[in-house]
């Protein structure tokens, strides 16, 4: 019997030292004993590596040092000790703080150890899983960009639908009113309606031209463009848009590169950016157009761009608004004051010319947004054509499936001096190019049948390469892809839009 005990009291005593072994040894966890206040009785290998101390340096000391300086000041050690005592266990994620001062986020588990019904202390469980949270921001940050992304895209599909239709109205509107111009003669009255109609015309055109450009469904020329040069060419009337309460400087770099971007668009978004800075500065202040050189490799972007930003000295973008900016029709300004459509044109104009925009923004201290567009290796230089009316002769092939919009075509043309022919889709077209005669075809781009306007144009290039063609769409997927095939007219346009690109087609 006196054996037996011997040898249970050998087997209970190594079982005891494995066991000891085994917590002063593991690596991935600090496991160690608190005494009922919270001094620090042990120390494992895994605390040491995991917190910096070693048992010397920690043991004896309180577990509060492992706290920052704001859970200490609000009694953050001392409340998870009691409620592990009452609620028999404490369980968290959280900063600590290690020896060095570096902070990590912990698992902690802390649970209490009684011996005959009386507390004698707390068992400790620490992990460091700051690589597991960064992955897990990481990737609920990708999840979020993706449904942006989503979102983004489904208000383009929508807002570029909506467009589209709109357009068309708009082309019958602008084009009938040059005719109504001329039938009022000089009569007070209407002239003034006709003004008023045409106004809000141009406001509805300028509205629906933000709206694709935000989808990235708008027909752009893209032309190759010397940004310093744009942007001085600009400073005038950039200048009278901001008041007499706001400065206005500029801060762009040596040898700045061009790009290659649609001259219009390119201007219309450095207005937004520009006013919107305006609008945020209520007391005046300052307003900062810089551009410079950027070379990206980050997982975003990837390449050279210019770096063109508009930082102002208002009152900042408070966190919870600053996902929406972009939104299409998302303004903080009073009703009246704002479309919320300036800056979702910065952003479609921005994605569609190959770049991004950025935004960094403090409560008080104000915001600089920044476009970042690719570089292009030259500038070559743009013909300056005025836009008159001149005179036009020979029969122009009008391909069009509107029939209103074709009436308000076939009268800009006819006014212009040409004589017109209409079809209302591509393969009527090709079969009234047969029978010759057509000096010029002007086709829409968005037709029914197999065959749109881009693929009509491909086609005819082939077969009839010196016939001039002219393109025109309020919106398409298909005109993305013509870059700089065809030249595009984009609707609603007038008369002189009308004869200005026709001058300008090859002969």
């Amino acid at each position: 019997m006196f054996k037996k005990d011997q040898q249970q009291e050998r087997d209970l005593f190594e079982s005891e030292r494995n066991f000891r072994l085994l917590v002063e040894n593991v690596v991935d966890y600090a496991l160690y004993m608190l005494d009922p206040t919270g001094i620090v009785t042990s120390w494992n290998i895994g605390g040491q590596r995991i917190k910096g101390y070693t048992p010397q340096e920690i043991i004896g000391q309180h577990f509060s040092r492992f706290y920052t300086d704001v859970d200490r000041a609000n009694g953050k050690p001392l409340r998870a000790l009691r409620i592990a005592r009452e609620q028999g266990r404490y369980e968290e994620e959280g900063w600590r703080v290690r020896k060095d001062g570096t902070f990590f986020w912990a698992s902690v588990i802390i649970d209490p150890i009684h011996e005959d019904g009386r507390l004698v202390g707390f068992a400790k469980i620490t992990r460091d899983i700051t690589e597991r949270r960064d992955a897990q921001l990481k990737l609920d940050q990708m999840h979020q960009q993706l449904a942006e992304s989503q979102k983004l895209d489904a208000l383009g599909q929508l807002t570029g639908g909506v467009a589209h239709d709109f357009n068309n109205l708009l082309m019958i509107v602008s084009g009938n009113l040059h005719t109504l111009k001329k039938a009022v003669g000089s009569d007070p009255k209407c002239l003034r309606a006709i003004s008023a109609i045409e106004g809000a015309a141009k406001r509805g055109a300028a509205l629906t031209s933000q709206l694709l450009t935000f989808a990235r469904r708008q027909s752009l020329n893209p032309q190759a463009v010397d940004v310093a040069e744009r942007i001085d060419t600009m400073r005038e009337v950039l200048d009278s848009g901001v008041g007499s309460a706001v400065k206005l400087q500029f801060e762009i770099a040596p040898g700045v590169w061009p790009v290659m971007v649609d001259i219009a668009e390119f201007e219309t978004a450095m207005v937004n950016l520009v006013i919107n800075a305006r609008d945020a500065m209520t007391g005046g202040g300052v307003i900062t157009i810089s551009a410079d050189n950027e070379r990206s490799g980050g997982e975003t972007l990837d390449g050279e761009y210019v770096a063109i930003s508009v930082a102002d000295t208002g009152t900042g973008i408070a966190p919870d608004v600053l996902g929406k900016i972009f939104d299409p029709f998302f303004t903080t300004k009073p009703i009246g004051k704002g479309t919320g459509l300036g800056l979702s044109q910065v952003h479609g104009f921005a994605h569609q010319a190959g770049g991004t925009v950025r935004v960094v923004s403090e409560l008080g201290k104000g915001t600089r947004i920044t476009i970042l567009l690719p570089r292009k290796e030259e500038v070559v230089a743009a013909e300056n054509v005025d836009a008159v009316e001149a005179g036009g002769s020979g029969i122009v092939l009008l391909v069009e499936d509107n029939p209103d919009v074709a009436a308000v075509s076939t009268g800009l043309l006819e006014q212009l001096g040409y004589t017109v022919r209409r079809v209302a889709n591509a393969e009527a077209a090709l079969r009234e190019i047969e029978l010759d005669g057509i000096d010029l075809v002007f086709s829409d781009i968005v037709m029914p049948g197999k065959m749109d306007g881009l693929g009509l144009a491909r086609h005819l290039k082939a077969v009839r390469p010196r016939l001039p063609i002219l393109l025109t769409s309020g919106y398409s997927d298909a005109a993305l892809n013509v870059r700089g095939d065809f030249p595009i007219l984009r609707k609603p346009y007038e008369i002189h839009d009308l004869s200005q690109a026709i001058a300008k087609l090859p002969r």
